[in-house]
């Protein structure tokens, strides 16, 4: 156990945990290929970048894949957390400074776990994690349960989406569904073809918003256009926000997340209530 906790300050410093003051941000779409997991990990990078300790847990249930995107490859995850068969230390892996993926299980087998002595050591053990500012969530597409889950048990909710009609569809779907429970939701579009096109679309889903469900605010964070070099870097299996940094792209994704970011800040202050990887487990694991 000394062995163990040492391997975890020597990871992330000897910054003292905040108890309890992580921001969870859900990232999810209606549909799937709209670059959910693409995205998901470049704005968890540009933000460790801009000197948050950020997490990446990919919630994918059935088709986990962060880790391929960001180039490691875990040998446990966090099943052998709930299972006891592992520690913190083991599973979290340190991508980039600040950055810290917690892998994700491929199957539904998470969901299927009930044994209270084992979730009581679970819940002691993800406490360890509260020194993180932001945990990621990468959920998988449209309104299954598995996603529902992830999605209630989340401080804020970006949903993505691209102009294509079935897509915009799909999110609206999502988001009508999200207004059920939140008051307020961040909205990204991708692969726009033009700044006009991006605020033609936008323009369209809060208006349709604003008259069918007037007590939720949905808050636009900005776009991203249609681009070779996320093309390339989707192929290729590389961070563009890392690896091109001066690409219109990145500059472009930056914008989104000093605006995602800072709209995030303003909430805490407001909010001003104790949450942490225990609380949000529980909220999570207690849905079923």
């Amino acid at each position: 156990m000394q062995h163990q906790a040492h391997k975890l300050e020597q990871m992330v410093g000897k910054t003292p945990p905040k108890n309890g003051h992580t921001r969870f941000l859900a990232i999810t779409s209606g549909k799937g290929g709209v670059g959910k997991t693409t995205m998901s990990a470049n704005i968890a990078f540009l933000m460790a970048k801009s000197g948050y300790k950020v997490g990446l847990f990919d919630a994918d249930i059935g088709l986990a894949n962060l880790d391929v995107i960001l180039g490691v490859r875990p040998k446990k995850n966090i099943l052998n957390l709930l299972k006891g068969e592992s520690s913190v230390e083991e599973i979290l892996l340190q991508v980039e400074p600040n950055l810290w993926l917690l892998p994700g299980e491929s199957g539904s087998e998470v969901f299927e776990f009930s044994d209270q002595f084992l979730l009581e050591r679970f819940y002691s053990e993800v406490k360890k994690l509260d020194f993180l500012d932001y945990l990621i969530l990468d959920t998988g597409a449209g309104i299954s349960e598995h996603v529902q889950m992830f999605l209630d048990a989340a401080d804020d909710v970006l949903v993505l989406s691209i102009p294509d009609p079935a897509a915009i569809t799909d999110a609206y779907a999502m988001i009508k569904v999200l207004s059920k429970k939140r008051d307020r939701l961040f909205f990204l579009l991708n692969q726009a073809s033009s700044p006009k096109e991006a605020e033609s679309v936008m323009g369209k889903i809060l208006k349709v918003a604003n008259a069918n469900l007037p007590n939720l605010q949905i808050e636009p964070v900005g776009f991203m256009g249609r681009d070779g070099d996320v093309e390339r870097s989707i192929k290729q299996r590389y961070l563009f926000s890392k690896e091109i940094p001066n690409c219109t792209a990145t500059s472009r994704l930056n914008d989104a997340v000093r605006t995602l970011t800072a709209k995030m800040e303003q909430k805490v202050l407001e909010e001003r209530e104790e949450r942490g990887f225990s609380r949000f487990f529980k909220r999570l694991l207690n849905q079923f």
